[in-house]
């Protein structure tokens, strides 16, 4: 058998895990920075599939038949589905964020995530990178690819993804995921929240007990330094805050090969 039947026999399965793995990099935390060059995620993305595929790539005959189109989009929506479940964490920090600002007041001066280029929150967006640098800190960007590598031992190439989809286990999971990830967003921001809240609930007594007091004028200032103060107190516990995100978001990774690898 020459080189080009081989590489031509071979090549399916290839594009199969080429699609996985490039789709991935497309929603996941930090690789689908805009910051990223293009090139290196294409580059990073082939050369991962090529491992891969040298290790997974041949359990599986794959046949460029009618069928194989249906197999590539089943790959691309397998690598979203890991991708977009990584993401839902990272979301809940942002927010977090988005309900501090709405107490304080900073709710109104959004600005623009150079990470992902859309209009975000100012806390949001700084407890975003806080939130990317303690994940770089503990490796979890290894941990990620390993993750999407170790993916195809619980979905194969010949996978039933599509059977998982209909039958709603996945919908079911992305839903109780997207509010527990919702729920830990409420968590997160709870001590500042509520701070705001009796603040307010101060402010109110002393506008009925001293009327003079313009509460409009001196509460935004107030409201903006206590914030600030309880923000100072509490920055330096959100490295463990964040690391227990992260083990509830491999937890939950771990639980969707799970519901992807059970049979009908």
């Amino acid at each position: 058998m020459s080189i080009t039947d081989t590489i031509m026999r071979v090549f399916p399965a290839f594009l199969l895990v080429f699609c996985r793995i490039s789709s991935f990099f497309v929603v996941a935390p930090v690789f689908s920075s805009r910051n990223v060059p293009r090139t290196l995620k294409v580059g990073l993305a082939f050369f991962i599939s090529l491992l891969v595929f040298l290790t997974v790539g041949f359990d599986t005959k794959v046949t460029a038949d009618a069928s194989f189109i249906l197999a590539i989009f089943r790959e691309i929506l397998a690598g979203l589905l890991i991708g977009y479940l990584c993401t839902l964490f990272f979301a809940a920090v942002q927010i977090a964020g988005a309900f501090m600002d709405m107490q304080i007041g900073f709710g109104i001066a959004n600005i623009v995530d150079p990470l992902t280029g859309v209009s975000a929150p100012m806390l949001g967006n700084l407890k975003y990178m806080l939130t990317i640098l303690v994940f770089l800190s503990m490796n979890g960007h290894h941990y990620l690819l390993a993750a999407v590598m170790d993916s195809y031992h619980w979905l194969p190439l010949d996978n039933d993804l599509y059977a998982r989809i209909a039958d709603g286990s996945v919908a079911d999971f992305l839903i109780r995921t997207f509010a527990d990830t919702f729920r830990l967003a409420l968590q997160i921001s709870a001590p500042i929240v509520v701070s705001m809240i009796l603040t307010d609930v101060g402010l109110g007594f002393l506008a009925r007990t001293a009327p003079q007091f313009n509460v409009f004028v001196v509460g935004i200032p107030v409201k903006i330094l206590i914030g600030m103060a309880l923000l100072i107190v509490l920055l330096p516990g959100f490295g463990a805050l964040f690391q227990m995100l992260f083990d509830q978001m491999f937890r939950a990774i771990d639980k969707l090969f799970a519901i992807l690898q059970a049979s009908p």
